[in-house]
């Protein structure tokens, strides 16, 4: 999408003049330059036009039928399952990359130089800290210290194939912990730091945990609350490295640092005692679901699974090697995250822990004039969801309506000149250095790829980041239930709105839902729910066999889970995720309204942080609630003389009404219908963050919990019903 700007006739004249001088001269670099950059596929064969790569095939229907099942041309004859020949475990896996990658940097973690409380603008205090240098750990260190771990919560009583927790926030301490779980074939049940109190208690008790790994903060603020509800728990493994003593804990709890449990593990008679590795077969984790849909379920992971996965994903990131640096930040508790560590690690990259509250230079925690993780750390690779990187676009957009008109007019005509080329295959090296450099710096100004995945990422996005940082963004469609793996688009195809093709690992088909009006018989693209199969699909939930009728085996013996999204495979075998089926409803009038696919249009409005749309089928219409972005809101009410606090005017029914015309105008230029569009909306003054409890961690929306904490509103906006 280009960027528009209202400029007069002269000074487009002289900027466009500007702009094809620049073009003549760097003509040839361009070329040159260009002829050996990243537009290419990983075979070497450049495919010139966005035109031309978008007729590449990336997979097609096995048996021709329209339904499929569809395979990446690369997987025809067979799916792959291991990333090297004869791994098909995570211990063997790191075992491997340990031995080949011995002394290379492997988990990053930044010193604390000093943290303090700093007074906003309106009263509130914040902790800002100021970061040092990363300390890394080596391979060799790494496998050492999960070695020595696992041998101590041997000797504490932790036993093969019984499960054991983690609990924590990302940092190097989670992937040790869970590397020497994969060693002793501990079967980690893994939960997000974010979980309330109830949800915690039913994993724990649930998976019967004896034995838990958590942070000192957490342990304090969340678990301690609940211990009398976990009667099983015996062990709390604290990762922080002090204190070294915990008193005031109820009697058959024991707590140790993590250190004190490998020094336990590295002594002589823990150390030289056999161990057990597992078989792929074997459970490696419990994942527990965020929760977006109601109480948490547990998918059971086996290495096997997870294996497959890894393989499929490894194959769509050209290049990947030990050269390469990963920046950690997404909970480890999601499958994109742990996923693409672990295939990090397999090919020897290293891993710089961060959060996201001190990611960037203006992150929330880092104090002015200090640097964020990404100045420091500088990564090459990078994982992100797609509310994050809306907060990128939105951001850098506010900045270029802050500059000069030149600076703006200069950074518009590039962005445009950029767009184009990149539709015609060419890339723009000089541009790139003299106009996104500073913008590219942002996320340390050497990103070579970034991963999409957890939602539906905008095409508007997706081509900011695109141009702006300089890289491929490789969107990806997958679910804890298939370890994260499905889809991933291929590097060189730039195309918007679709996933990609199915990963070497896997299939895909589609099953007619003929409630939703969705047929793999549908013109011009077969449409319908997506069924993913494979040696990656997991082994179900947990003790939950009233859940497990998504997953099935076929006449073959392969193994498929029932998606519950709807999409439709373009002519090229690329898929496009157009629908959920929990997200569909019918409204009074007999008209289906896709909630999903309205806030993906309106969360593209630069008024728009966060949206949330609801419909009642006993309504005609459906309504929203708004979590506006604060600086384009106070300019459209300063635009019509509207004054007042921010409680005030969040609260105003004309803010409402304002906010509402201008919602209502971006979804007619998306082509929603008008049955689709919110007729009322509320707004809400706070971001919704995971810690209220309103959206998961990855940021997908708790549709449930949204509809209870605005429950009051609901009935206002639909007249007291």
């Amino acid at each position: 999408m280009k960027l528009k700007e209202d400029l007069s006739p002269v000074l487009l004249l002289v900027f466009h003049l500007a702009v094809w001088i620049y073009s003549f001269l760097s003509f040839l670099p361009s070329v040159f330059l260009g002829w050996m950059s990243t537009l290419d596929d990983d075979d070497g064969v450049r495919y010139g036009s966005e035109e031309d790569r978008a007729k590449r095939m990336k997979a097609c229907s096995e048996p021709g039928r329209p339904e499929g099942p569809y395979r990446a041309v690369r997987a025809t004859k067979r799916l792959e399952a291991t990333l090297r020949p004869g791994v098909q475990t995570l211990d063997k896996m790191f075992e491997l990359a340990a031995r080949r990658f011995p002394h290379r940097h492997c988990l990053g973690t930044r010193e604390v130089i000093s943290e303090a409380d700093e007074r906003q603008g309106n009263g509130k205090l914040f902790k800002k800290v100021i970061l040092g240098e990363y300390r890394w750990l080596s391979y060799q260190d790494v496998f050492s210290a999960a070695s020595q771990l696992g041998s101590g919560l041997a000797s504490l009583g932790q036993r093969q194939k019984n499960n054991i927790a983690i609990f924590c926030e990302t940092r190097a301490e989670w992937i040790v912990a869970a590397q020497a779980c994969f060693m002793h074939n501990f079967p980690v049940v893994t939960l997000y730091s974010t979980l309330g109190g109830p949800a915690i208690a039913h994993g724990l008790n649930e998976t019967q945990v004896t034995h838990i790994f958590t942070s000192k903060e957490l342990l304090e603020t969340r678990l301690k609350a609940i211990l009398i509800e976990v009667p099983r728990l015996q062990h709390i493994i604290v990762v922080d490295d002090s204190p070294s003593s915990w008193p005031g804990y109820p009697p058959g709890i024991s707590v140790h640092n993590m250190a004190a449990v490998q020094e336990l593990g590295a002594r002589p008679e823990n150390a030289s005692r056999d161990r057990n590795p597992p078989l792929a077969s074997d459970i490696a984790v419990i994942m527990y679901t965020s929760g977006s849909t109601g109480i948490p379920k547990g998918v059971m992971i086996s290495h096997g699974n997870i294996i497959a996965g890894l393989t499929g994903m490894a194959e769509r990131i050209p290049n990947l090697n030990e050269e390469d640096t990963y920046i950690g930040y997404l909970p480890l508790a999601h499958v994109l995250e742990l996923s693409a560590e672990l295939v990090g690690m397999a090919h020897g990259c290293r891993i710089g822990y961060s959060s996201p509250q001190t990611l960037s230079d203006q992150s929330t925690k880092i104090k002015k004039g200090s640097k964020g993780d990404t100045s420091v750390l500088q990564p090459t690779l990078m994982a992100a969801v797609p509310e994050i990187m809306d907060r990128i676009y939105k951001n850098v957009m506010l900045k270029v309506e802050e500059m000069s008109c030149v600076q703006r007019t200069l950074f518009i005509l590039a962005y445009n000149y950029k767009l184009e080329q990149l539709s015609r295959g060419n890339s723009t090296p000089l541009c790139d250095k003299l106009v996104f450099r500073k913008v590219r710096s942002l996320l340390g100004g050497r990103i070579r790829v970034l991963l999409s995945g957890g939602a539906p990422l905008s095409a508007v996005t997706q081509r900011f980041m695109n141009v702006c940082f300089c890289c491929p963004v490789g969107q990806g469609y997958g679910l804890t239930e298939t370890c994260g793996a499905g889809t991933i688009s291929e590097l060189w195809d730039y195309s918007t709105g679709r996933v990609g093709g199915p990963l070497v690992c896997c299939e895909m088909k589609l099953k007619d839902w003929v409630e939703g009006g969705y047929r793999s018989t549908d013109k011009p693209n077969p449409r319908g729910e997506i069924l993913v199969g494979g040696p990656n699909v997991t082994m179900g939930y947990y003790k939950n066999g009233s859940k497990n009728e998504d997953f099935f085996v076929d006449e073959s013996g392969q193994r498929w889970f029932c998606t519950g999204d709807i999409g439709e495979f373009h002519k090229d075998g690329c898929l496009k995720i157009i629908d959920r089926k929990k997200d569909l409803v019918k409204l009074q009038a007999g008209e289906y309204v896709s909630l999903g696919k309205v806030e993906a249009m309106l969360k593209n409005c630069p008024l728009v942080d966060n949206i949330c749309a609801y419909a009642n089928s006993d309504e005609t219409y459906v309504i929203g609630f708004v979590v506006p972005n604060q600086k384009q809101l106070l300019a459209l009410v300063d635009q019509y003389g509207i004054r007042g606090s921010c409680e005030d005017l969040y609260s105003s029914e004309a803010v409402e009404e304002l906010v509402l015309k201008t919602l209502t105008e971006a979804a007619l230029e998306a082509q929603l219908e008008r049955f689709e569009i919110p007729r009322k909306i509320c707004l809400s003054p706070e971001p919704w963050t995971p810690e209220m409890g309103l959206v998961t961690d990855a940021f997908k929306l708790k549709r449930k919990e949204l509809k209870t904490h605005y429950q009051d509103d609901i009935e206002r906006m639909y007249g007291g019903k």
